[in-house]
């Protein structure tokens, strides 16, 4: 096992009734930014949850945070921030809102252009204190300190992380998903479930407890995501699901041990270029990774086919084909389709996609960095 720190300063609300908590989280003087996506959460009724938590702040709000948050509108919300002197954010929502929010918490504080967060990696010294309120689960950011942004003008969707976005508090009420439609919530179990693979399915380092935390979390979607989409209103079901996509990336089971976000990397230019959602990109890109580089991940891979998908016997190639199979056939149960052929994209769009990888820097990818742009080229190859 690798040398580690672990921190995370996040304070958990889980279950039924717990947007009243936020109550006590935020100063009684504060100058409260809420920001959120559609109008779901005004239909459903946890806006009006939220402000009830916090009646007696200034209150303004910001909507229309878009799936893959982007740098265009979040500039809209900056400028209310600096205008209205906003001293706490609010993110009510999933991912999107919540990583969108995380880049508001810095964006007032950077030197010039904010995008330089994300372009330049420039270190910001300051934020604003951020709280959640989770509606969708699946990315994991309500429990860590990273973000993905998009800035539609340049096709670019880039990555940032800084200890000082870590929100202060998170709410997980599993009763606010229950009106979520099929799609958000396989999505939802999509990427949670990458989320773990990442970090799991690399090479060994007798990190034996994060392998089997990991494989726990896998066996959990591969049971609940079903169970979700079958009984929207199965407290139960909900709440594992809520409590996993959370767990996936906080931080625990990277603890220690390497991690291969090529799936990741390689599914952003997807979302850039043509606007698929991220989980879709993710579901036609890490097959397509498993068969490309089977042999580098030849340990792990076995490992996952027993103590995931219950191939335990037989001729290794079998088991590890199995394995890639049985992950395919997963994704495709919950209705999210594993080819680039599926949404219309073929061959002729790879060397723009190889081409973005290389302007944003993903030229050497996965666990060992030895994922060049050619590995990358063939991984899109096999996602056909």
């Amino acid at each position: 096992m690798f040398n580690f720190t672990f921190h995370n300063p996040t304070k958990i609300f889980f279950g039924r009734g717990q947007i009243s908590a936020i109550s006590k989280e935020i100063p009684a003087d504060a100058r409260v930014l809420v920001t959120y996506g559609g109008g779901s959460v005004r239909a459903n009724g946890v806006l009006d949850q939220v402000l009830a938590a916090i009646e007696g702040r200034t209150v303004f709000e910001f909507g229309g945070i878009e799936p893959n948050p982007s740098y265009e509108t979040l500039m809209g919300a900056v400028e209310v921030i600096r205008r209205e002197s906003i001293d706490f954010l609010l993110a009510v929502g999933g991912g999107s809102v919540i990583d969108g929010s995380k880049f508001l918490a810095l964006a007032p504080f950077a030197v010039g252009d904010p995008w330089k967060i994300l372009s330049e990696r420039q270190r910001v010294d300051r934020a604003l204190p951020l709280g959640t309120v989770l509606t969708l689960p699946a990315t994991g950011s309500e429990m860590n300190s990273g973000a993905v942004i998009t800035k539609k003008s340049e096709q670019a969707k880039l990555v940032f992380s800084s200890p000082l976005t870590f929100p202060r508090f998170s709410v997980l009420d599993p009763t606010t998903t229950f009106t979520l439609p099929v799609r958000q919530v396989a999505n939802g179990v999509v990427d949670a479930f990458v989320h773990v693979v990442e970090q799991y399915l690399t090479y060994p380092v007798a990190a034996a407890v994060q392998d089997r935390y990991a494989e726990g979390l896998l066996l959990t979607l591969v049971e609940e995501g079903p169970r979700t989409l079958a009984q929207p209103e199965d407290y139960d079901a909900r709440a594992n699901l809520m409590w996993v996509a959370c767990q996936a990336l906080s931080g625990l089971i990277g603890a220690g041990v390497p991690q291969d976000w090529t799936t990741h990397m390689i599914g952003h230019e997807l979302t850039a270029r043509f606007g698929l959602d991220h989980a879709r990109t993710l579901a036609v890109v890490l097959p397509a990774t498993l068969i490309v580089r089977r042999e580098a991940k030849r340990e792990k891979l076995l490992r996952y086919a027993d103590r995931v998908w219950g191939l335990a016997s037989g001729a290794e190639e079998e088991r590890m084909d199995g394995a890639i199979a049985a992950t395919r056939r997963f994704f495709e149960s919950l209705g999210v389709p594993t080819r680039l052929s599926d949404y219309g994209i073929g061959a002729g769009s790879i060397p723009g996609l190889v081409a973005a990888l290389e302007a944003h820097g993903m030229r050497a990818l996965g666990e060992r960095r030895d994922v060049s742009l050619e590995v990358s080229r063939r991984i899109l190859e096999a996602a056909l």
